[in-house]
């Protein structure tokens, strides 16, 4: 998903920034906007750039990356139960640093290292959509991200494996009356975004180090109230990590991923300039059946929204969009299972599953899949 995911909780770490870097465990906001400058405004601060192709290495990939302002986490996918009722989930985990350089440690409290985390459930069947944020420092054990053996957390949400970083990967998470524990098991090669994992984000030189495994095969648990699911389906990851932030001139953006029943996947994400044409700098990735990756530049996707969704938050958002992806001569109708997907958090943002139908030739084709839109809201 494009870089510019740090804006969603910006304003939250901006917040934050006085506490975490005092070490006091007493949550304190400050009175000036000086912090939430700061944290937006990293590029100058001492911290690596991701500013030219590198050689992914794993498991330590999997893991943090604490030089660098802010990476994340991503899952999102379709599961069902074996009779058929439908659910999706977002489960994602971010991590910033508010200073290039680890802090004195004076407290057992203290850290540079902030975690936060989302996890969204939605129910098709009951119309229902559930979302909760919670955040911790990385300190005390309370929250934090270690490539060996591979683990990431915020308090008792985490996304762990086996030693050296093997699936399956377990994601657990419960808040309330929801939970999530699945597996996922990836039945695709990992796929490098971009320029063999550079992926350039805006004219004034933005980028992340960017993969995703676009399909991951998943099982386990949903939970609601006293109800538990068995369920299955299919997940997908997306994993970044940067320094840098949305240009001036972008507003937002939409992030498409899209899993066909042929076995084919598609990402797609468009930056949006003020005035919402499309920036040059969004692209997204086909994957075929066989893992084989073909890149989408800007142009190599044409995108139209069919119809809207006013939020009762306020704010508007595409709710139903055609898709057409001219050289391979696919159009598909994209729809949610239903409107309201948004998640009202630090900075609202709609997060949703989808549904997927079309053509690619002469052939007929669905698939379900997820849609991030952000910008629509307010201003980021």
């Amino acid at each position: 998903m494009p870089l510019a995911r740090l804006i969603i909780t910006a304003t939250f770490i901006a917040g934050l920034c006085l506490t975490y870097m005092v070490g006091r465990p007493k949550m304190q906001f400050p009175a000036h906007k000086g912090e939430l400058a700061m944290a937006l405004n990293n590029n100058h601060l001492g911290y690596r750039q991701a500013d030219r192709a590198r050689r992914f290495r794993f498991p330590s990939d999997y893991g943090a990356h604490p030089r660098f302002a802010h990476e994340w986490w991503y899952f999102t996918g379709n599961l069902e139960t074996y009779s058929g009722r439908r659910f999706g989930y977002e489960l994602t985990i971010f991590r910033f640093a508010l200073s290039p350089k680890p802090v004195a440690h004076e407290s057992a409290w203290q850290t540079n290292q902030l975690y936060t985390a989302h996890l969204a459930l939605t129910d098709a069947k009951a119309k229902r959509f559930y979302f909760h944020q919670r955040f911790s420092r990385g300190a005390l054990g309370l929250a934090g991200a270690r490539a060996a053996p591979f683990k990431i957390w915020v308090e008792d949400w985490a996304v762990s494996a086996n030693a050296g970083g093997r699936f399956p990967w377990r994601l657990q998470a419960a808040v309330g009356p929801m939970a999530l524990d699945i597996k996922v098991f990836p039945v695709k090669p990992l796929v490098l975004q971009g320029d063999r994992g550079l992926d350039l984000k805006s004219a004034q030189g933005d980028a992340s180090y960017y993969y995703s495994y676009t399909r991951l095969k998943t099982a386990g648990h949903l939970r609601f109230g006293r109800t538990r699911f068995t369920v299955s389906g299919l997940s997908w990851l997306d994993r970044e990590w940067s320094s840098g932030v949305l240009a001036k001139y972008q507003t937002g953006w939409d992030w498409f991923a899209l899993q066909f029943d042929n076995g084919a996947d598609l990402m797609f994400y468009r930056l949006r300039k003020q005035g919402g044409a499309t920036d040059p700098y969004s692209g997204g990735v086909w994957i075929g059946s066989g893992g084989a990756t073909a890149s989408l530049a800007y142009n190599d996707v044409v995108i139209k929204a069919l119809d809207y969704w006013n939020s009762p938050r306020g704010g508007r958002y595409p709710a139903r969009w055609r898709l057409a992806v001219p050289a391979r001569d696919c159009r598909f109708t994209v729809a949610p299972i239903f409107a309201n997907q948004e998640l009202n958090v630090w900075v609202r943002y709609w997060e949703g599953a989808v549904n997927v139908k079309g053509t690619c030739g002469e052939r007929a084709v669905s698939g379900r899949g997820y849609v991030e839109l952000t910008g629509y809201a307010g201003a980021l």
